[in-house]
This record gives structure tokens, sequence and C-alpha cells, in this order.
């Protein structure tokens, strides 16, 4: 049983019993190789999701009729990168013991390990669909095999072949895409080819892991490696809609930095982004 968190997103207070869906956050950014901060996003997106309406006109739902529990932040170590995702695995096994849809907030990407680990020991037919702006394949990145550049080899580690999808990519090195052409599905720039991998993907058993730096830093200038040519805000709605009418098992948002946008935009379109993948995954899974 998780206790009762207090200070919670959009107000939320269902309890945990009740709830459906469980919130956590995950603030680690120990290995991230450009820009530090997104340590600090679910703790400001807490505070600034207050600012922002539950009711969603996309999809004409109230976050106020969702069973959502926040259970807050895990206090993770960051002189110790294992055992953090050490940490964010227990969290997300208790979750999904409970028969509950995890949602993790990041944090750097290397945190979706620790929730796919889980998620995997469940459900081994897992698919993993990856919004990014970044192919994050390294087998290492500067001798270091756990780092936010190497989460999704260190995941395909835990699928294997033909069950990592990925989309919005437009920035890795050379290798990276040579040999995801033999190990993903990999497509470049944007949404193409989403509808078709859903399609073939059909009721297996589904991890979302959103890397926010997917939109393009015109939308979206506060995170840490932000790359020109990404996605609109809708054109990320609306995959974020056609994802979610799969079998959804745990999904995460990461890279928010707020320092970075002192204007507070990022912080207030991760929160929209939040709260329409909240209502997408939980109203598909009939858990409202």
């Amino acid at each position: 049983m998780l206790k009762e968190f207090h200070e919670t997103f959009f107000a939320l207070n269902c309890p945990y019993d009740e709830a459906s869906t469980v919130l956590f956050g995950a603030p680690f950014d120990s290995t991230t190789s450009f820009r530090p901060g997104t340590r600090f996003a679910s703790r400001v997106m807490r505070a600034e999701s207050f600012g922002l309406e539950t009711y969603s006109p996309y999809l004409d739902l109230d976050l106020a009729d969702c069973p959502v529990f926040d259970s807050g932040d895990l206090e993770l170590c960051f002189g110790n990168t294992a055992l953090a995702l050490a940490d964010i695995e227990a969290r997300t096994e208790t979750i999904l013991r409970d028969g509950k849809l995890p949602l993790m907030i990041g944090g750097e990407h290397l945190v979706t390990l620790g929730a796919v680990r889980a998620a995997v020991k469940q459900h081994p037919s897992l698919h993993v669909i990856h919004f990014d702006a970044h192919t994050d394949l390294r087998e290492d990145y500067l001798g270091e095999t756990l780092s936010h550049a190497t989460v999704m080899r260190r995941v395909w580690e835990c699928t294997g072949d033909g069950r990592l999808h990925q989309f919005g990519i437009r920035s890795g090195a050379r290798a990276e895409f040579l040999w995801a052409q033999a190990h993903t599905n990999l497509h470049k720039f944007n949404f193409d080819g989403l509808a078709e991998a859903v399609a073939q993907i059909g009721q297996a058993p589904v991890y979302f892991s959103i890397d926010l730096d997917v939109l393009d830093p015109s939308v979206f200038p506060g995170t840490g490696t932000p790359e020109a040519g990404g996605v609109t805000f809708l054109e990320l709605l609306e995959a974020i809609q056609l994802v979610s009418k799969r079998n959804i098992v745990g999904c995460d948002l990461n890279e928010l930095a707020p320092i970075y946008d002192q204007s507070g935009s990022s912080t207030a379109t991760a929160l929209k982004v939040l709260r329409e993948l909240l209502l997408s995954v939980t109203k598909t899974s009939g858990r409202m």
C-alpha cells in the first residue's frame, strides 16, 4: 500500500485503493551528457499544475473524473545509477502488482529502463513505443553503459528485435542509425508509420515512453538537448491518442528541464501533454 502524497498534480486526490493510474516522479539526471536540470521537472510541474484546467477540450474529458493517485517523488541516489534504477523498478513493480497503470515523470530518459525492466517481467511479450529526438542506441557513452544516450539500447536488450518502435528521431551517431536498421523499428523526423506500427502491435502489451524533446524547440525550449526540426504539440497530441488505443501497461514523460525556460511555457506544455496522456490512456483502457 502506497501512502497518500499531499502536494499532487492537478489536486488529484483519488485514494490509492480506488485508483487505476498511479503517478510518480523519478528526479534523476546524473548521466545527462549536456545540460542537467531534469531532476527538477516533477517538482516544478506539480507546483505549476494548478494553473492548468483539468478539462480537456481535445478529448471532452476531465481529470476530475479520472481515478489517478499521485504517489510523489522517489528519493533516488544520485551517486549510484544502478541503485536509482532499482528503486524505479521496485516502485513500478508495486504499481503493476496492484493491477494499476504506472505513469512516471522523469528525470532524464535513463529512468525509463527501470520501469521497462519491471514491465517486461510481468509482460514478457512487451513492446516499447518511443517518441524522441534522439536515437539513444549507443552501446556506451564515454565508456558508461547506463546513460540517457544508451537507454534504448538497454531497453532493446529487454525486448529483443522487432519490439522497439521509435518515432521523431532526428539526431544520433551514424552507427546508431545503421544498428537500428537491423534491430529496431525506427522512423525519422515525425510520426509517419505510427498507424501501421500500432496496427501491427495489436493488443500486445505496450510500454509508452515520451521524451519531450521530440517537440520542436520553438514549442519546447526547456530541455537539456534541444534539436531543431521537431513535431508540433498538436502532432504529438494526435500521436498520443493513436498509441493510447493499444494495451498500454506503463508509460512515462521525460526530459523537461524547467530552468532553461524561465517563461514557464515549457513546463505548461509538459503539463498539457501529461493531462492529455493521462486522459487518453485512462479512457481507452476503460479505467475511467
